[in-house]
């Protein structure tokens, strides 16, 4: 083993690395050869460690098994036109990972800590950073109750974890959403702006039950008589009316999405509009009879911008013009790409650049 920073590190004698076909590249299946690992125990962080990446050992008795304090981060690296590799939006990230542990009663950890970790194993594991178009690294941060008991209690102990692995593109077609109007994603007051496991396992019943109908996702809602609109399946959303970008408010029941908050800045310094509005399914239905409902797309991390060809609401289809490149929201989403490549200004700051 050889230390850097304090990080214990122990590389694997085995890479999968060549086993890789990098110009077909699946999301969600291919994992990059390490994993850190640290642990929470009498009160204070411990000194993080990079292992090969393997199966944990676990007691049935884990609390994050019964009471769900588990929360995660979904981020992503790429690799830039001079062979660095930019990891993007890691305060970002970061402040979000921290705000979701609070919620779920999980002890912070500082940002050295965080950064730290994540910059020495990305480093380890350049080689997975893909260079094919529209393909990246994704990184999952994510800490869990590892204390074993079975009392309802908050944790004593937990286990921070992250691991990588190369995707590619999250979505290639545009999609056809249903506003639910049954279910809801998460209610105000509880744990929805939090990026909880809970959230997603809570969603996967209605999202399936759309997908019988021909669904691709559903449009979340308050469940209020307009149906606002609050999210997009695992995304936040985003509608352009009559040339402006109208997307639901930040609540407590909607995630602050780190690819939302980088897509209004864009758009800002484009001079595009951006209305932070509640918007209800009459509006979009009635933008839809006047022909001024030109885009609608989810955005998110793993999918960074995906539009939106036909939303379903009570029923009816209402279908928007055809998604071309012209699209201002595929425009937006290839100036963000061009920024954590390296072939525009960061004049944000949002690239952690490593150089291999």
């Amino acid at each position: 083993m050889i230390a850097t920073e304090k990080i214990m590190i122990e590389k694997t004698k085995n890479s999968r690395l060549g086993e890789v076909d990098f110009n077909h590249l699946p999301f969600g299946s291919i994992m990059s050869d390490h994993m850190l690992v640290s642990d929470y125990i009498d009160g204070e962080w411990g000194s993080s460690s990079i292992i090969p990446f393997g199966n944990i050992a676990m007691s049935p008795t884990m609390l994050a098994l019964h009471y769900g304090q588990i929360v995660f981060e979904g981020m992503k690296a790429f690799k830039m036109k001079d062979g660095s590799i930019s990891i993007f939006r890691v305060e970002k990230h970061y402040d979000r990972f921290c705000k979701s542990m609070e919620r779920m009663c999980i002890p912070a950890m500082s940002f050295d800590h965080f950064n730290e970790a994540l910059k020495t194993l990305i480093k380890l594991d350049a080689a997975w950073v893909p260079g094919t178009e529209g393909s990246s690294l994704y990184i999952r941060p994510f800490v869990f109750a590892s204390e074993e008991r079975f009392g309802v209690k908050v944790a004593e102990e937990y286990k921070f974890i992250i691991f990588s692995g190369p995707v590619g593109p999250y979505y290639s077609n545009p999609l056809k959403v249903k506003v639910e109007d049954k279910y809801r994603r998460a209610a105000r007051g509880g744990t929805g702006s939090a990026k909880c496991a809970g959230n997603y396992g809570g969603a996967f019943y209605p999202s399936s039950l759309a997908r019988k109908e021909g669904f691709d996702q559903v449009l979340w809602t308050d469940g209020s008589a307009d149906l606002n609109i609050e999210e997009s399946g695992t995304m936040n959303v985003m509608f352009m009316i009559n040339d402006v970008f109208v997307t639901p408010p930040l609540s407590d029941s909607i995630l602050d999405g780190v690819t939302r908050d980088s897509f209004i800045t864009i758009a800002k310094d484009m001079g595009i509009k951006i209305e932070e509005r509640k918007i209800g399914a009459p509006e979009l239905i009635s933008a839809h009879e006047k022909g001024i409902l030109q885009e609608a797309f989810g955005t998110g991390t793993a999918a960074v911008v995906a539009p939106i060809q036909v939303i379903n609401i009570k029923g009816k289809d209402y279908t928007l013009p055809t998604v071309k490149d012209s699209n201002v929201a595929l425009k937006i989403k290839q100036r963000l790409l061009d920024i954590r490549l390296g072939n525009a200004p960061d004049k944000n700051n949002w690239n952690t650049i490593i150089k291999p």
